[in-house]
């Protein structure tokens, strides 16, 4: 029924919105900025979560083949890099800021499409690919609080985004469920985290961390591991019921919504000129949903 969707629809919202508040507020508020071990215990917690789940029969999982494993490893490479990427840039970078640049992704898919496939322009979903492009461009001039580091981080998460879309549509083996890619994409992250842990130093800074013995640090990390989980679950639901323009119209609504309540949040320093720049760039999206009524990407 109509109203099931539409609860979905709002449920997802609201925990795509408390997720992104709680990593931001571990990643900034608490500072714990060692995304090794930060989106390495959440992938580990989303991991067991996911093979309990399928285990007790929840959610629909079959057995994954070593070939599907191997099909999918250069996802599950990408994934990484988004979530590696994304945490250090979130870290720096406020909400609404993040979400300008994270649009830009879309013009890394609308590059590799063009490339690869080589489609027919489409000038409604050109001029919305520009407007993106052009915010995320402005963006840095105008950010009152501009981090080298951060935004550096944050063309990398683009990058990992933009690719990764692509390849879930046109490269995914066709037997591996949503579902299935998540678990790969868990099992591999919890490893290659795990190897990077000590290299990267965040092992050792991590044993000085001032509120390492904190119960809201506690709560915090535990909270994001959950909701993690949680949104997978929920997303999965509402590809199940709605056509992928549908989707897309909600995660637009809740990226808008997590905007428009995060400076009654966090501390933000924003200008008229940056907020142009935001703005532009969600009109921009808004354009990009319309126009791909009849494409996956």
């Amino acid at each position: 029924m109509q109203w099931k969707r539409h609860v979905t629809g709002l449920a997802f919202s609201f925990v795509f919105v408390v997720s992104y508040f709680t990593n931001k507020f571990v990643l900034s508020v608490l500072k714990f900025t060692y995304p090794t071990l930060f989106q390495g215990w959440q992938t580990f917690i989303g991991a067991i979560l996911l093979l309990l789940s399928g285990k007790l029969g929840w959610v629909e999982m079959s057995s994954i083949s070593s070939s599907a494993v191997l099909a999918w490893l250069p996802g599950s490479l990408l994934f990484v890099g988004n979530i590696y990427a994304g945490s250090r840039a979130l870290s720096r970078i406020d909400i609404p800021f993040f979400f300008t640049l994270q649009n830009s992704s879309h013009v890394v898919s609308y590059i590799i499409l063009k490339i690869v496939h080589r489609e027919k322009v489409q000038w409604l979903k050109f001029i919305s690919i520009c407007l993106m492009l052009l915010s995320a461009l402005n963006l840095p001039i105008y950010d009152p609080q501009f981090d080298f580091s951060g935004y550096l981080w944050a063309v990398g998460h683009l990058y990992c985004v933009g690719a990764y879309r692509v390849f879930q549509v046109y490269f995914k083996p066709s037997n591996l469920s949503d579902l299935e890619q998540q678990c790969i994409n868990y099992l591999f992250s919890v490893l290659l985290l795990a190897m990077a842990a000590h290299p990267t130093g965040d092992l050792m800074s991590a044993l000085e961390f001032p509120s390492l013995q904190s119960h809201t640090f506690h709560c915090g990390c535990c909270a994001s591991a959950l909701l993690g989980f949680l949104l997978l679950l929920i997303t999965v639901k509402l590809k199940s019921g709605l056509s992928l323009q549908h989707v897309a119209v909600w995660i637009f609504v809740s990226k808008v919504t997590a905007m428009t309540l995060s400076p009654f949040i966090f501390y933000m320093d924003i200008n008229a000129p940056s907020v142009i720049c935001v703005v532009i760039s969600h009109v921009g999206e808004a354009l990009l949903v319309y126009s791909e009524r009849e494409s996956p990407v």
